[in-house]
Parts: structure tokens; C-alpha cells; sequence
């Protein structure tokens, strides 16, 4: 029997033990303006406007943008599908392709893109309401107003995260309807100046590199939920069909076209009326710059309640698994710890760093390590049948030993190494113009191909080493493995830390 919702105001105490049958009652739709309420936002406009930065047309921007949506959301959305099987996070799902330890990597990739979008969303909402204020009631664009802005954005984003998940679903549902509407208006704003024949200002010697690197970081938007998608998903019944929680996730991030395309043809408006703010790469106050002064108290409600979406759900899931990575700190307690240090990350990065160099190079850069993880995480799921032992995930978290995600020591070498030799190869690769070049960058001719190679390298190297070295029987399914081989090798039952097990 399912039970009633708790209270919004209840703190959530669930942690990333199973979630218990009666209390998921979330659905699809739910997820979906969960994933979409995160992004769509006032910083996904700030992502949506690198093609203009980049120097590309506004038809040559908005064709990345579709390519870099699309791509990613195809890419994300099988990973929503591990919640309602296993009623816990990604990283905790994780410990069934990377080993009980393994799963660590999960939770540093998931750190990693908290902080870089939890900050993201601080500093380009914070700058949009300081900047709002300024032309409306004359508040001063000083570091005192900056500083206020983004303390008052990180501790409201916190208070949600305290309550927990039904809270934070909350205000997405508002987040959804209300920033759309805002967009709405944006349209309205400037329809009479947009000009989509914006020509840009690169030469064909540098399209591709601007063109890839643009759709890639349009990209790292959808593949940042990779890590996050259990923490929603797990409160949808294990008996929801697959297609459903998968569509949601593909359609919410489809729907961040909304914000992407909004961002890129406010930019390109930018470029034509007033380029120096390009030329610095300021966004936001290039967009408070053209526009009229009706709007800027939409763009001061957009940038509030963006960060206030954006932010929970990037620090949400962070907390929550850190929660299991040190055991002495309560769900609540690895929150407010997690949400400290990203503001402190904010504070220094806002103050002491070239902000939007910053951003889309630590963008690229996450979803190079991320996305070889997902597919590792995918192609598991695929050979093992979508089967796993609730159990054997917990064992990390219950500091326990053994069971059959045990392999070696605690790590499945397998899904590790396809992990870290394809980000290795991916970061190698890398290019992002004037920003970041890997040792191997130019091999394309400037083009970046690093994603492409750290996805076929991962799932090359995978499922050759699965079919090479095959993993126990055991942690198999009734129905065995699908694709490759299985060894008959026993694995060690599941003990506490006092009795000693065999490696």
C-alpha cells in the first residue's frame, strides 16, 4: 500500500538506502519537471549564448545548440531507469560496474559538477539581480551587492536542500510554469530588435573548432544530470515502465531549447547592438544593456527563481551522497557541509578568475570524465539485464565487506579502467579554443574530438574486457549475461567489518 506524501516542510530523512516501496510516489512527470525546472533557467541562457561568443551565426549557433541538446539527451536519459529499479542514487548503483569502492568515482564526478553548476547558477543569477536592482531602483554594482547577492542565493538554495526532495519538487513545479512564462515575455521584449541573420565573426579556417566546442558545451547541460537522475528517480515505483521514466528524461531536456535558444538569440542581438559586452564575454550585463526597462523585473524574478532551481538540484543529490561517503554526517549535515564549500568555490572563483573561461572550460572538461562513467554504467546495465542485488549495493554504505559487487578488494577493475583510460583519452583530446588544449588536440585540426573518442573507447574497452576477463555468475541475473561471458567463480557473502574476508 503506498502512503501519503510527508509534509513539504518535513525534513526529508532518507538517504541512499533503498527507498522503501510505500513511499515512492513519484512519477515520470515528476522527473521530468525536475530535470527540466534545474535547467530551465537563467544559467542555461548563459550556456545557450557561447555560440555567439565562440563568433558563430546565429543559424550556425543555433544548429550546435540542437546537435549539443539532442546528443545529450540521448546520451542521459537510460540513466534515469536505475532509480526505479534499485530505489537509490547513480553512484550507489554504480558500485555493481565499479566495485563497492568503485562507486566513489560516482560520487566525486557528481561533486565535481555540483559545485561547477551550483555556482554557475549563483553567479549568473546573482550578476542578473544585481544588475536588475541597479537599473531599476539604483543599487549599486559593488562587490558588497555581488557578494549579498550570492549569499542570499546559496542560503535559500541550502534551506531547500535541508527539507529534502519533496520540497525541492515543489519548487520546481513553480520553476517550470513561471520561468517559462518569463521567457515568454523575453520573447515579447525583444522580438522588434532580433535579427536572425547575425552573421557572426568567425572565418571558415575556424568554424568546426568553434562549432564543436560550442555544441559541447551546450552538451555538458544534459550530461551534468548523469549523476543526479537516481536521486529523483528513486522515488518512482519500481514497476513504472522503463520507456516512461526514459522519455521523461529525453523531453526534459528537449525542452531546455527554451532557455538555450533564448540565451543565443538575446546574444546575438548582444553582438549587433553592443559587441564590447561580447567582446568581454558579460552576458548578463550585455542582456540588461539592451534591454527595455519593462523587463528588467522579469529577469530579476527569472534570475531568482533559476537559482533557486538550478541550485537545488545540482546540491541536492551531492549531499545526499556524501552523506553515505562519510557515515558520521547525516544527510542534512553532508548538505550544508557540501553547500558551504561551493560557496566558498564561488566567492574565489567570482572574484579572483576569468568567471565564463572558467565555466566552459570546467564544463567540458566534466563531461569528458562523466560521460565514460554513464556509459560504463549503460552497457552494464545492458549485459547484466537490468538485474541487480539491493543488498550488495548497500554494502559500501553499511561499511561492510563482500557480496557479489565485491570483485577485487572492492573494485571491478573492468568498469574502472574502461572508465579512467577513456577520460584520460578524452582529456588528452581536448580542445576548446583559447581556453584549454590537450597534449593531443590538434590532431582533428583544431576540431575537438574528445567526446567521440572517450565514448568509443569506453565502451570498446568495456565490453572487451568483460568478454576477455569475465565477471562472476553471480552477478548475473536469472536469465545470465547478455552479450558476453560469465565465469562460475564464488563470490564472498556480505560481513561486517569485524569478521575477516577473503580477498
Amino acid at each position: 500500500m503506498v502512503e501519503q506524501p510527508p509534509p513539504l516542510t518535513q525534513v526529508e530523512t532518507n538517504g541512499i538506502e533503498r527507498i522503501p516501496d510505500a513511499e515512492r510516489t513519484a512519477t515520470p512527470f515528476d522527473l521530468f519537471r525536475l530535470a527540466f525546472g534545474g535547467a530551465n533557467t537563467f544559467s542555461t541562457c548563459v550556456l545557450g549564448a557561447f555560440p555567439i561568443l565562440f563568433g558563430l551565426s546565429f543559424w550556425q549557433g543555433l544548429a550546435a545548440t540542437l546537435l549539443g541538446v539532442l546528443a545529450g539527451a540521448l546520451i542521459l536519459c537510460p540513466m534515469a531507469i536505475f532509480g526505479p529499479i534499485n530505489g537509490t542514487n547513480n553512484a550507489v548503483s554504480s558500485s555493481a560496474h565499479l566495485g563497492v569502492h568503485g562507486r566513489i568515482v560516482g560520487s566525486f564526478l557528481s561533486l565535481l559538477t555540483a559545485v561547477a553548476f551550483f555556482s554557475l547558477a549563483v553567479w549568473s543569477s546573482g550578476d542578473a539581480l544585481v544588475g536588475g536592482a541597479h537599473r531599476l531602483f539604483g543599487v549599486p554594482r559593488s562587490t558588497l551587492s555581488y557578494a549579498i547577492a550570492y549569499a542570499v542565493f546559496a542560503g535559500l538554495v541550502l534551506v531547500v536542500c535541508t527539507y529534502g526532495f519533496r520540497f525541492m519538487l515543489f519548487v520546481n513545479k513553480i520553476a517550470v510554469v513561471s520561468a517559462t512564462v518569463l521567457f515568454a515575455l523575453g520573447v515579447v521584449a525583444f522580438a522588434g530588435v532580433f535579427d536572425p541573420s547575425y552573421a557572426g565573426t568567425i572565418n571558415q579556417d575556424t568554424f568546426w573548432p568553434a562549432f564543436i566546442g560550442s555544441a559541447l558545451i551546450v552538451l555538458a547541460n544534459p550530461v551534468s544530470f548523469g549523476a543526479f537522475l537516481g536521486d529523483w528517480s528513486r522515488y518512482v515505483p519500481a514497476s513504472t515502465p522503463h520507456r516512461r521514466v526514459i522519455a521523461a528524461a529525453f523531453l526534459s531536456q528537449v525542452a531546455t531549447l527554451v532557455p538555450f535558444v533564448f540565451g543565443l538569440a538575446t546574444a546575438s542581438i548582444i553582438a549587433s547592438a553592443a559587441p564590447s559586452y561580447v567582446d568581454t564575454q558579460d552576458f548578463v550585463g550585455g542582456l540588461l544593456a539592451i534591454a527595455p526597462q519593462w523587463f528588467f523585473l522579469p529577469v530579476c524574478l527569472l534570475a531568482l527563481i533559476g537559482g533557486m532551481s538550478t541550485g537545488t538540484t545540482a546540491l541536492y543529490g551531492t549531499g545526499l551522497d556524501f552523506s553515505s561517503v562519510f557515515p558520521r554526517l547525516s544527510r542534512v549535515q553532508a548538505t550544508v557541509l557540501v553547500g558551504a564549500l561551493a560557496v566558498v568555490f564561488i566567492f574565489v572563483g567570482r572574484f579572483g578568475f576569468d568567471l565564463v573561461r572558467s565555466i566552459s572550460t570546467f564544463a567540458t572538461l566534466i563531461i569528458t570524465c562523466t560521460t565514460p562513467w554513464m556509459v560504463v554504467m549503460m552497457l552494464g546495465l545492458f549485459t547484466r539485464r537490468g538485474w541487480y542485488d539491493p543488498e550488495a549495493l548497500q554494502v559500501f554504505n553499511r561499511r561492510q565487506r563482500g557480496g557479489r559487487y565485491w570483485f577485487a578488494h572492492g573494485w571491478n577493475w573492468r568498469g574502472m579502467t574502461a572508465w579512467w583510460v577513456a577520460a584520460v583519452v578524452g582529456v588528452l583530446f581536448t580542445n576548446i579554443p583559447g581556453q584549454f588544449v590537450g597534449p593531443l588536440g590538434g590532431f582533428a585540426g583544431g576540431v575537438d574530438v574528445s567526446l567521440p573518442l572517450s565514448i568509443a573507447v569506453a565502451a570498446v574497452l568495456f565490453l572487451a574486457l568483460l568478454f576477455v576477463f569475465p565477471e562472476p555468475r553471480a552477478v548475473y541475473g536469472p536469465d545470465g549475461p547478455r552479450l558476453v561471458r560469465a565465469a562460475n567463480v564464488p563470490v564472498p557473502p556480505i560481513t561486517s567489518p569485524a569478521v575477516p574476508v577473503p580477498a
